[in-house]
Parts: C-alpha cells; structure tokens; sequence
C-alpha cells in the first residue's frame, strides 16, 4: 500500500464514499479490486503533511501523542472526528476516535484474512504503523457513553489497553492494542504443540509468569478498579500474552460492576469455567472469577483443556458428556492425594529443585479455587499474596 503523507480528512471522506458506493451497489459486491483502487487513490491525492494525521491517544498516564519526528504534542480531541461532539471529553480521554474508513483500511475492509480469535476481532495496521486488534460490536441502538466510560477506568500493564473506539450510525466498533503472542489457550492447546520445543511455554518458569501476570491482572479488576469488577468470563482464551511475554486479561465485553450484579442473569461464559454456583444460585460475584481462574491454573498445570476427550488421560470415564470430562474432575482428586506430580504436563517434564515448591503451590492454589461453594474460595488479593511470596527466585524474569 501507498505511504500515507496526505490529509487524513480528505483520505477517510474519500474511503467512506468507497464504502457508501458499494453499500448502494444493486450487485452487492464490488469488483474484488475497485476498493482497494479506491484506497490507494485517497491516499495518492492527499496533499497535506504526515504531521497533521489524526492525533493518536495512548494511555491514561500519558495523554500525550508522538508526530511523525518523535516530539511529544498534547493531545486534542477537538476536531477529530465529526462524531466527537456526541462524547463528552472525560469519555474519550486517552483514546483515539478513529473514522469507519480508517479500521476498513486497517483490516483490508474485515477480510477473513484478517480475522484473529473466536469472535468478530480482525487484526489491523493503522497508518501510522500500530498493530491494533479491532473487535466489531453488534449494531445496536443503545449509547456507547457507559461502555467506553467503564473501560476508561480500566489501566493495568495486566490488561490488554484500550486504544481508541468508532461509531458509525448502529456499529459500534472498538481498538486493541495487539497481542502479538496470542493467546494462552493456542499456546496450551494447538496441534503442533506435541513437545517441549514446540513452545515457549513448555518451560516451568514461563507457566508460573503467566499464572502470576493473570493473577495480577484479576486482582486489580477486584480490587483497584472503582468500583470493582466482575469479569465474568476467565478463561485461557482471554489471558492474551503480548510481544514481550507478558501475560493480560482481555474479553471485557461480559463485566460486570460489583454493584450491578443481579440475580437470573442469562448464563454467559464457556462450559469447563463457569462457576457451579452459579447454576443454583444465579448470582456472579469475584469469587466466580476466582472459580475460572482456577481453571485456568489447572490447565497451565496439565496441559488440557477445561473440558477434553476421555482417553486424554488414560483414566475412567468421566461424568460430563459421556467421553467428555473436565480438567477438575482429572486434577483435584490426584492433587488432594498428593499425586500432583502424576497431573503435570508430559511436554513441560517434572519441574527442577527449585520450581518444584512453586508449581505445588500453584496445584493447591487451584483445587481450593475450583470449591464448588464461593465462601470456600479464596480471594484473589490472599492468591496474589501467596504467589508473589513464593516466587522469589523467580524476580529476574517478571
């Protein structure tokens, strides 16, 4: 694609007319080439410097943006998006608003190239270079004021940051940063993973990393963000793990404020996570999130998944779905014998001298967060104690 150095105005207006024009076509479906002609000569025609591009937000702590020669400018939001108008400015501070036509561009216009994870999340390069993950909402009528005022709470180098936002007429759509790594669940579960080289995960040290990351991450949702939230949807798919190994908590779209919980809310999370309570009681509180996170710990610890095929084990049968069973009907029993070391990975192989304390530590930690009753598991702020006590030896690499 052609080097930006055009009025981002002119370029997105051009882009967005590509979209209306192809909307309106009797067709459906425009020649496979006449959108991206369409892009390059927006970006052709443009005249104006690359300094007067769209001003690009990033965190809380800064609130400032790079130009294209490196020099720190404040950031405006003024004037940079027609829509801005709608948001107040305590809304929109620290995130980017970006036009439909700049994310249609990012993501070769939502193509399934692009397209990353389980839902509607497309992986894109912004033009100033960023890699961005873009998750595409469903359309819908209702004000997106309360959501990006929740997430704009929500900083922590153990979640996945919040970038920017578009809305255009019903869609709502919202900007990642990338995780270049991952997910924790590809990295547990993926076919090619069969041995200790087929990632870098299969090494005691990073597990423990990525329970510790998780933890914090969990525990600042609990505990430090106001009010507190419920996540409502741990799992390995949503402990992302950045360019740096650093392990963060995404998949926001289900929380849930402490004070908002209810009760008969409709079941959401996966099968293998949810906490049992929950199907009696009807009521989510931080020790579901708890309940997932133990899961979580349970597959960091054996490798499989919340919910696998019998056989995997070379156990009886368990009682989940005929030949299905989960990873805390494999694991706690053998644990709570003093088996834990039969549970363990086969991939990572048995923990050295000076892992061995951790990596039980972690066994025990998870079979009292998988109690099937909330009062019966711990806090997160009592894991992260115990954790980060215990993981000493291991300050060189966290």
């Amino acid at each position: 694609m052609a080097h930006f150095m055009g009025d981002a105005t002119s370029f997105c207006w051009a882009v967005d007319s590509a979209i209306s024009s192809e909307s309106a076509s009797n067709l459906g479906a425009s020649p496979p080439h006449s959108f991206t002609s369409v892009v390059d000569n927006a970006l052709r025609s443009s005249s104006a410097s690359e300094a007067n591009f769209l001003p690009s937000f990033t965190s809380e702590e800064d609130n400032v943006i790079r130009s294209s020669n490196g020099e720190r400018t404040d950031v405006r939001v003024e004037g940079s998006s027609p829509v801005a108008s709608n948001y107040t400015e305590n809304v929109v501070k620290g995130f980017q608003l970006f036009r439909k036509a700049e994310l249609v561009a990012a993501t070769n216009n939502f193509s399934l190239e692009n397209k990353i994870g389980g839902g509607a999340v497309f992986i894109g390069k912004l033009l100033d270079g960023r890699e961005v993950a873009i998750k595409r909402g469903p359309k819908r009528k209702t004000p997106f004021e309360s959501e990006l005022a929740f997430l704009s709470r929500l900083h922590h180098k153990h979640l996945v940051g919040l970038v920017g936002f578009c809305e255009r007429r019903h869609e709502k759509l919202l900007v990642y940063e990338y995780m270049k790594n991952g997910s924790l669940y590809n990295h547990l579960h993926e076919k090619k993973n069969v041995e200790k080289g087929s990632s870098v995960l299969n090494d005691w040290k990073m597990r423990i990393k990525i329970a510790l990351d998780a933890a914090r991450g969990i525990q600042y949702l609990h505990n430090h963000a106001v009010p507190s939230i419920i996540h409502r949807n741990i799992k390995s798919s949503n402990i992302l793990i950045d360019a740096s190994w650093t392990a963060r908590v995404s998949g926001f779209g289900l929380c849930l404020m402490s004070s908002e919980v209810e009760r008969h809310q409709q079941i959401e999370g996966n099968v293998g996570y949810i906490d049992p309570e929950y199907y009696g009681l009807n009521v989510l509180t931080t020790k579901s999130d708890v309940y997932g996170f133990g899961v979580v710990l349970l597959e960091l610890l054996t490798g499989k998944r919340a919910i696998f095929r019998y056989g995997e084990d070379g156990g009886n049968p368990g009682t989940i779905f005929g030949s299905f069973r989960s990873v805390v009907d494999f694991a706690v029993p053998r644990i709570s014998g003093g088996e834990f070391m039969e549970i363990l990975d086969p991939r990572v192989g048995p923990p050295g001298v000076d892992e061995t304390e951790v990596v039980e530590l972690l066994a025990h930690i998870a079979i009292n967060c998988v109690n099937r009753k909330g009062k019966d598991r711990p806090s997160m702020a009592h894991i992260l104690v115990q954790l980060e006590r215990r993981v000493s030896y291991f300050q060189s690499i966290l």
